[in-house]
């Protein structure tokens, strides 16, 4: 069987069932080394060479609730924990082009090929598309009785990651935001009366400016908790449109470029008004970002099967790496501390939203991302 088993990354090859559990086995009698490994409070597995579990900690099995029977499923890291691309591929966990980029891969491999200890991140989102596990993975080889195993511990790093894009959003663009509203009200002091009403509208947008990413995070924590309440109301799509462009056309991140509307669709949905804004604000925010000064960014909106598509556009081309990761969570190319917008964009719209979100990308066109969703939301 394991001759038809193809890969895009790591080996495909599986373990007889026989072999696999004689290494359970033989990992079993060694009480000493399962005594220490069970004490440690972080997820800690040994693999055999073809990165399947034959051990897993006390801590791993409670968190997987796992049956008597698991260590002879010949189940890999990513099959375990339920990773939504661990059945891309007919060869399991590894060997799909997303696996290309993943850090628990690259971490076994690289041990297996004689690194003394391989520290990796590794972003998942697991199998029901919403929930995302932010890990820090460490691969160390281990030879037992003239075998080589790898001993493969994963510890959760979400909070460290989610305190750290916080850290970013109140420190830098919120301060940020802050002081721009200061500067124009020690400017006031000294603005001549026909200078009050520029100022005072600068000042306005900057405050709507603040609020609005206070209640993005706001949003993105209730999300994630599933303690989100969906606020349906009639939604004008095209007014929809025409809203978001006003409200980025002045944004600091639209600093010389455009953005224009391409055709609208002009009907009335029910859905949630803000949830729906925000996926739309984050998919014009991220566009912008990705573009250089002088480019366009096109808004559209039109009728899909019994659903309505939002798409918009921008003219620069996403790299296959980044495409392979770009719904994970705090995965940015824009730096550290980034890497909710289209993470966020994703978990409305599949969880909350009832809708799907989609992109393509290729040089000579640029990338559109596509946002679809029913006509009413149940």
């Amino acid at each position: 069987m394991d001759s038809i088993l193809q890969t895009s990354f790591a080996p495909p090859q599986r373990t007889d069932p026989k072999v696999l559990f004689a290494q359970v086995k033989k990992i079993e009698s060694h009480t000493q080394v399962t005594m220490v490994l069970n004490a440690i409070p972080e997820f800690v597995m040994i693999l055999n060479v073809e990165r399947e579990i034959v051990f897993a900690n006390e801590s791993l099995l409670e968190y997987l609730h796992a049956g008597e029977d698991f260590l002879l499923k010949g189940l890999r890291p990513g099959e375990a924990i339920n990773c939504q691309h661990a059945d891309a591929n007919a060869a399991g966990c590894g060997t799909s082009e997303f696996c290309k980029t993943c850090g628990a891969v690259i971490s076994i491999l690289n041990s297996q090929n004689g690194s003394p200890e391989v520290v990796q991140e590794c972003r998942i989102t697991q199998s029901d598309g919403c929930t995302a596990l932010d890990l820090r993975v460490k691969s160390t080889q281990l030879n037992i009785d003239n075998e080589n195993f790898t001993v493969f511990t994963v510890s959760d790093i979400s909070n460290e990651k989610r305190r750290s894009a916080l850290e970013r959003i109140f420190f830098h663009d919120i301060l940020n935001t802050a002081g721009g509203i200061l500067g124009y009200t020690q400017i006031l002091k000294d603005a001549e009366p026909e200078e009050l009403a520029i100022f005072s509208e600068s000042i306005e947008e900057l405050s709507k400016r603040l609020i609005e990413e206070i209640q993005a995070q706001k949003q993105l924590i209730a999300a994630e908790g599933g303690k989100l309440d969906l606020r349906k109301t009639v939604v004008n799509t095209k007014l929809l449109v025409n809203e978001t462009i006003e409200l980025y056309k002045n944004h600091v991140v639209a600093e010389g470029k455009n953005i224009v509307a391409g055709r609208l669709l002009d009907i009335d949905i029910i859905s949630d008004r803000s949830l729906l804004g925000r996926v739309l604000g984050n998919m014009v925010k991220n566009a912008l970002e990705a573009d250089p000064a002088g480019s366009t960014i096109t808004i559209s909106c039109f009728p899909g099967d019994q659903k309505v598509v939002f798409s918009v556009h921008n003219t620069t081309f996403m790299p296959q790496h980044v495409q392979l990761q770009i719904f994970n969570r705090s995965f940015s190319s824009k730096g550290k501390g980034r890497g909710l917008g289209t993470y966020s964009m994703k978990l409305l719209s599949e969880r909350y939203l009832s809708g799907t979100v989609s992109f393509e990308s290729a040089k000579e066109q640029g990338t559109t991302f596509y946002a679809q969703y029913p006509l009413q939301i149940e």
